[in-house]
C-alpha cells in the first residue's frame, strides 16, 4: 500500500492508473478504523481496480464545542488494517494541504434541505464542513464509484445530494451499518463508552425498533406521540435524548400520509460518548 501526504503525489499516482484505464474506488475517513470502515474497503475492493483510502480529521466539520483534539488517532494501527484489506493507496494530508489558506479564508460547500434538521441543527457547520472537505477530496481522487456507511444516514444523503447538484461523475455507495452482537452500531465515538455505557447504549437501536414497529402497525400511527415515548425509552436507562425523528428517507423531511419509505433518524449522548443511528423501515 502506498502512502502518500502531499497533493502532487495522490495526483501523479491517480492519473498513472486512469491512463491505465483503471476505475478508483474511495474511501474517505478520519481514521480510528473499526470493522465498519473497513467493510467499506471491502466493498469498494469489489467496484473497483483500484482502492484508495484517506485519514483525515476534518477541523471544518468540528464545532467550537467540540474538542478535536481528543478525537482519537490510530495511524499506525489503521495503516496495518488497511493493508490487511487490500487498500492500495492511503492518502494522510495535514490541515495546511487541505486547507493551505486557514479555515476562515476557504470556500466552502453548502447542501440545502437534506442538510438541515437532525444532526444539521444540533450541530450547526457540520455538514458545511463535510460536504466541503468531501468536495475537495473528490477532486483530488478523482473516483468512480465512493462509499459510505449508512450509519451515518444523513450524512449520505447530504453528500449524495451534492454530487447530484453539482453533476460529479461518482457514484454513491451507500454500506449498511455494521453492529455489534448488541445491535449497538460500530463508531469510534464506542471507545469513549465504560464497560456500564456499553450494556445500556444498545438501548438507542432496541428503542428506534419500538418504534418502527408500532408505526407500522397502523397507518393512523400517531408518530409524534410515538417518538416522545421511544425518547424516554432512551431516558429511562441513564442515555439523554437528543433527537428521535422519523422523516422521508430520501428527503429527510417531515412524514406525510402517502410515504412509505421512511427512516428514523435519532442521536443520544451516552456518558462522554454522543451516539447516532437510524433505521430504515417500510410501512
Amino acid at each position: 500500500m502506498q502512502i502518500v501526504k502531499d497533493i502532487d503525489s495522490l495526483r501523479t499516482q491517480i492519473k498513472a492508473w486512469q491512463r491505465e484505464g483503471l476505475t478508483i474506488g474511495f474511501v474517505p475517513t478520519m481514521g480510528n478504523h473499526h470493522q465498519g470502515h473497513l467493510t467499506l474497503v471491502d466493498n469498494a475492493k469489489k467496484l473497483a481496480d483500484k482502492v484508495v483510502s484517506s485519514i483525515f480529521v476534518n477541523p471544518m466539520q468540528f464545532g467550537a464545542n467540540e474538542d478535536i483534539d481528543k478525537y482519537p488517532r490510530t495511524m499506525e494501527a489503521d495503516q496495518e488494517k488497511l493493508i490487511a484489506h487490500g487498500c492500495d493507496l492511503l492518502f494522510t494530508p495535514t490541515p495546511d494541504v487541505v486547507y493551505p489558506k486557514g479555515l476562515d479564508k476557504q470556500s466552502f460547500v453548502e447542501v440545502l434541505d437534506v442538510a438541515d434538521g437532525h444532526c444539521g441543527e444540533s450541530r450547526p457547520g457540520h455538514f458545511r464542513g463535510v460536504a466541503t472537505v468531501v468536495c475537495k477530496l473528490f477532486n483530488l481522487v478523482q473516483p468512480d464509484f465512493a462509499c459510505f456507511g449508512l450509519k451515518d444516514y444523513q450524512q449520505v444523503q447530504v453528500i449524495q445530494t451534492m454530487v447530484e447538484d453539482l453533476n460529479m461523475p461518482i457514484e454513491i455507495v451507500p454500506v449498511a451499518t455494521v453492529r455489534e452482537e448488541s445491535g449497538l452500531a460500530l463508531s469510534s465515538r464506542n471507545g469513549y463508552l465504560t464497560a456500564e455505557e456499553k450494556t445500556i447504549a444498545p438501548t438507542l437501536y432496541q428503542s428506534m425498533q419500538w418504534l418502527a414497529e408500532r408505526i407500522k402497525e397502523s397507518d393512523t400511527a400517531d408518530i409524534e406521540t410515538l417518538a416522545a415515548e421511544a425518547s424516554t425509552k432512551i431516558d429511562s436507562v441513564g442515555m439523554r435524548t437528543d433527537y428521535i425523528n422519523v422523516v422521508h428517507a430520501r428527503t429527510l423531511q417531515p412524514v406525510s400520509d402517502k410515504d412509505k419509505e421512511l427512516v428514523i433518524l435519532a442521536a443520544a449522548h451516552c456518558g462522554k460518548a454522543r451516539l447516532i443511528d437510524n433505521l430504515q423501515f417500510s410501512r
